[in-house]
């Protein structure tokens, strides 16, 4: 049953099932999945040959996977081999039938035909056959549509109309140059289907287990679990994500991340599934597998992305419904005041439906594949609409400004302790403990080789915010904050308030400074969105101000709020919304931001350590660590919008003023047919390329703001959680 189709993923009422070998047209899956008892829904996406079946039953019955199976066995579907292959067939059927329609064109202009037959409705000779052959899809969907006209049903008018004037020439510009223009459109789609399948192709059948005896046994990938060890070589694609656990290589991330250079990775790295190990071999502990591996949340994205239309792209989908019917009344109108078939055909041949349509589904379709050929993902045509608009940036500060891995950076003693002595005393009482802090003293210690003495666990008390105690060497050290010092009436002869303070019995000792680094790229990334129109740049952190404000200080930030609470960054989102002029774009990575994610018009998550609650409420998904990307994406943006709209206004433009001479008998319906359609082959050139192409900074001066400013304004209740000050 395998071989047909599998169960990628089931929770109670809802299943993901993939039809293996063939895909079957959308409607009819649909609608076959949907008469089985107790199915709810069915959506069959094309683009993953999968299908997503909603359901009574609390987990998806064998039966009702019995009787899928059986029916695409029989094959009762009509089938192609998947929807690339599909696509390409049909460029190869047009390229086949432009063959034909040419070379009959040639045969018959430069050789007599027999066959030619003088009908009521004009002349058929070799060339008319092959066009309306050629054109039977054209013909088919245009006549299907008649009632409710769409931009087939203008081009099958208008090919039958040039027929019956007995001017088979106007048929064949209409059809040579609208297969041009289908080609183009289906190449950039093409291309944007294959950056996806690079990112889908982790398939690799086996893997090497590591078993419990240290054996390396290959087994099938899908007998490996979360928690298994496994290895792998050279050559190889890694088969699920998971952290090294030991030796090193080189590993080519560029399907997932977008970074064309190969990565080193070594103990305690993470490398996700697809990836390739160009170099050495790792050894890695499973963390996810099936549908959670990145690449799966990949492709569920840009799934989800292909349906959410931009309002620029509705908006032509509007126009295009209200404008054909116009063309034939015009063209009514026309023919009734003139009774001339020129100009009645010039009003068929002559449109704007087909260059506004089809050049704002490519211009979108094109950037969403070059950004996820780059490793970011955007949501849909929708997202990259309001991104376009962003002119206000709020970040999170650790983990997104910040790499999230706080370093030691100054030691200072006193009492006559050195700075080894002060990291010893520290790094002991730390042993244990798993927050970023305590990790930073341990490396701190570990890379000065300094030799850590024992402690007394028995001895250790933790106050939760504050530090902690224990014994060793017999005497009790202290390590905390200032606070935590002043609890245990330990004098302090300096000014210092911010850093680990380290007591030995009732004397301090030092003072180790903790920072956490600005990501590597953030001050240029900051400074190249201002280029693409972003006015303020706002950080919100969870931290004690003077942990943020030198982190602003070291950036080109505008203001900040420290101390503040996950709720209080999504209402300081939905505060700023509800002023004037106001696109905001939130960045960050984990769990806290995740409701101020889902309140900004555009919610990103930058970084490989981002969590899947925050990937999941983002329109934007950065999987690198390079925050340069956050601002080529934006520009991408600005750059697909700036582009759909060159050629609407170049659309309208061109076959206003053909319609314009038409109308008037300047022009014959030959040449506006090649003037129509060759404005639709420049825009979506014009769209197609988007696929195709693509020191220290003066710190600002930090303002200072409090929540009392704009508290009212969001929350009404009069709560209190609003009333706290965050002011430096």
């Amino acid at each position: 049953m395998s071989s047909v189709c599998t169960v990628l993923h089931s929770v109670p009422g809802r299943t993901r099932i993939r039809i293996h070998n063939e895909v079957f047209l959308p409607e009819v899956v649909e609608a076959t999945i949907r008469s089985i008892p107790g199915i709810i829904s069915a959506t069959y996406s094309t683009l993953t040959g999968s299908v997503v079946i909603y359901h009574t039953y609390k987990k998806f019955p064998e039966l009702c996977l019995a009787y899928i199976h059986s029916i695409f066995e029989r094959n009762t579907f009509q089938s192609t081999k998947n929807v690339n292959e599909e696509s390409k067939e049909n460029m190869r059927r047009h390229i086949k039938d432009l063959g034909i329609v040419m070379g009959t064109f040639l045969l018959n202009k430069f050789w007599t035909v027999p066959f030619i037959l003088s009908t009521p409705i004009g002349v058929l000779n070799p060339t008319t056959v092959a066009i309306l052959y050629s054109c039977r899809d054209i013909i088919r969907n245009g006549l299907k549509s008649i009632t409710k006209p769409n931009p087939d049903t203008l081009t099958t008018a208008a090919i039958v109309a040039s027929i019956i004037k007995g001017s088979p020439q106007s048929a064949l510009v209409i059809y040579i140059m609208s297969t041009i223009s289908e080609l183009l459109t289906e190449y950039t789609m093409n291309r944007t289907r294959g950056f996806v399948r690079e990112m889908m192709e982790v398939d690799t059948p086996f893997a090497w287990l590591i078993t419990e005896s240290g054996q390396e046994v290959k087994v099938q990938t899908d007998e490996i679990k979360v928690g298994d060890q496994i290895v792998v070589f050279q050559g190889e694609k890694i088969p699920f994500d998971g952290n090294v656990l030991m030796y090193n290589g080189q590993v080519d991330q560029s399907a997932i991340t977008g970074e064309h250079m190969p990565v080193h990775v070594s103990k305690d790295s993470y490398v996700y599934a697809g990836s390739i190990v160009t170099e050495g071999k790792i050894s890695l502990r499973v963390d996810k597998v099936g549908d959670d591996l990145a690449v799966n949340r990949m492709i569920k994205l840009i799934e989800e992305a292909q349906e959410k239309q931009a309002s620029i792209q509705m908006m032509s989908e509007r126009f295009t419904k209200k404008v054909v019917p116009i063309s034939f009344i015009l063209a009514a109108v026309i023919y009734v005041v003139t009774r001339d078939w020129n100009r009645v055909l010039n009003m068929l041949v002559i449109d704007y439906v087909c260059g506004v349509k089809l050049s704002t589904a490519t211009a979108i379709s094109a950037s969403i594949g070059k950004a996820a050929r780059k490793g970011v993902l955007v949501k849909g045509g929708q997202t990259l609409e309001t991104l376009s608009k962003v002119n206000t940036v709020i970040f999170d500060k650790t983990g997104t400004i910040t790499e999230g891995k706080p370093i030691v950076t100054h030691i200072q003693t006193f009492n006559g302790y050195s700075e080894k002595d002060v990291l010893a005393f520290a790094a002991s009482a730390e042993e244990h403990a798993t927050h970023p802090i305590a990790e930073a003293i341990r490396s701190e210690a570990q890379y000065r080789a300094i030799e850590v003495p024992e402690h007394d666990d028995e001895t250790f008390e933790n106050v939760v915010g504050k530090g902690l105690s224990v014994i060793v060497n017999d005497e009790l050290i202290l390590v905390g904050s200032r606070g935590y010092m002043d609890d245990y009436e330990i004098k302090l002869e300096t000014n210092y308030n911010t850093g680990v303070f380290v007591a030995k019995e009732n004397e301090i000792i030092g003072i180790i400074e903790i920072e956490d680094q600005v990501r590597q790229g953030m001050n240029r990334c900051i400074n190249q969105m201002r280029r693409n129109g972003i006015d303020e740049v706002v950080m919100l952190t969870g931290d004690y101000k003077q942990s943020a404000k030198k982190v602003a200080n070291r950036t080109s930030v505008d203001e900040f709020f420290a101390e503040v609470m996950p709720q209080e960054k999504a209402s300081y989102v939905r505060y700023l919304k509800k002023q004037k002029d106001r696109t905001i774009m939130m960045v960050g990575d984990g769990i806290n931001d995740a409701p101020a994610l889902a309140y900004a018009d555009i919610g990103v998550t930058l970084g490989g350590k981002k969590t899947d609650i925050a990937m999941e409420t983002a329109d934007v998904v950065i999987h690198s660590d390079n925050p340069l990307l956050l601002s080529e994406v934006v520009k991408l943006s600005q750059r697909t919008m700036t582009v759909i709209k060159q050629n609407i206004l170049a659309t309208l433009f061109i076959n206003t003023v053909a319609i314009s001479l038409g109308t008037l008998g300047v022009i014959q319906p030959i040449l506006g047919a090649a003037i129509h359609n060759a404005a639709t082959i420049g825009v979506v050139i014009n769209s197609a390329k988007l696929i195709f192409t693509g020191g220290k900074m003066n710190v600002l001066q930090l303002q200072d703001h409090s929540f009392n400013t704009w508290k009212d304004t969001i929350d009404n209740t009069g709560s209190s959680k609003y009333e706290r000050v965050l002011s430096y």
